[in-house]
């Protein structure tokens, strides 16, 4: 099958490499440095899938009309990105796989003449250089849209990309989008202080930060009506429970996270753009927590201060060290 995968990054270069080495035509987008190494020297895998060297065409924007297509670019890139390949996608079944909230419903918009659906990916992969992309953490990719059973055109990608990788269409996709937002409260810290996942987690100044800004994050999809879908050991009860839990016990929840992640260090895909000089997604993640406050007419203070601090570390290229960030969140949590 022609297969095209839009933005080869972290994310989508693990599907583009897995969908190559069990026999699909796949024709990646990528620029720069990357879309040289690809060229030159193919796409190489390595980590918790194995080891495959997807030897692939490249290039900035897709050459030949795919059967199936997936748009695995940072999310604030996925506008302009469809825009450039529309002419390709019309009519195509076109997987979104993106954090945030925004995604699904830009890409709609923007091709309405194909069956868009949403991609959660729950693996962890981190871009270690030009060409080379290595899986973290492996975990199931979840297809759907909207809040009711997985439409066609999701069925048939999830049986496409699970001979390749776990892939599941399931019901109550925009539930299951709030939970891997919920999911990603992770990515801010690591983008701060410049430490992994783990680290983050396992410190005893930020774990309170990011347990905090998480029940925030869940309270606010309870104001928007959310029925938070089931991913990663979360689920719609455990996350109403979270939610008005004392901080200390929520702090359960973090510490899942972290086991879940096993010891191989996960920066986060933000610490990886900061890494890269490359604008972060934080207004989709936690800066999409602050928005949907406001939508529900309440405030969410924590997730717009992390945001900030994110922004902050952008422009100054400079780390804060965990006491900092203790010190400027301090106020707040104990409001």
């Amino acid at each position: 099958m022609r297969i095209g995968v839009i933005g080869a990054g972290a994310i989508g270069g693990t599907i583009a490499a897995l969908l190559d080495r069990v026999g699909h035509l796949v024709e990646v987008t990528a620029r720069g440095e990357q879309l040289a190494a690809i060229r030159g020297s193919g796409l190489r895998l390595d980590g918790g899938w194995g080891i495959h060297t997807a030897r692939i065409s490249a290039a900035e924007t897709l050459h030949e009309v795919p059967e199936l297509a997936f748009v695995c670019t940072k999310a604030q890139d996925a506008p302009a990105a469809i825009r450039a390949n529309a002419a390709l996608l019309d009519g195509v079944p076109v997987v979104i796989v993106q954090n945030g909230l925004a995604g699904l419903r830009e890409a709609e918009e923007l091709l309405p003449g194909s069956s868009c659906v949403g991609g959660l990916a729950l693996y962890a992969a981190s871009f270690l250089s030009p060409g080379h992309v290595s899986v973290t953490t492996t975990a199931n990719t979840y297809l759907g849209a909207g809040d009711g059973p997985p439409p066609p055109a999701a069925v048939e990608a999830a049986r496409i990309l699970d001979a390749a990788m776990p892939a599941f269409a399931i019901d109550n996709f925009t539930g299951a989008q709030w939970t891997k937002l919920i999911v990603n409260q992770i990515n801010a810290l690591p983008a701060i202080t410049g430490l992994s996942a783990q680290e983050v987690l396992g410190d005893r100044r930020l774990r309170p930060i990011m347990t905090a800004s998480l029940q925030e994050a869940t309270r606010v999809g309870y104001a928007r009506r959310i029925r938070y879908g089931s991913i990663q050991g979360l689920d719609d009860r455990l996350l109403r429970i979270v939610a008005h839990a004392p901080r200390w016990a929520a702090q359960a929840v973090p510490l899942l996270m972290k086991r879940r992640m096993g010891t191989t260090p996960n920066p986060g895909s933000t610490l990886q753009s900061i890494r890269r000089g490359q604008l972060t997604e934080i207004d989709y993640l936690n800066g999409a927590v602050v928005d949907e406050a406001r939508a529900a007419g309440i405030d969410a203070p924590i997730n717009a201060a992390i945001t900030a601090l994110v922004h902050e570390v952008e422009r100054t290229r400079t780390f804060l060290s965990q006491d900092d960030v203790a010190a400027r969140m301090r106020p707040l949590l104990a409001a």
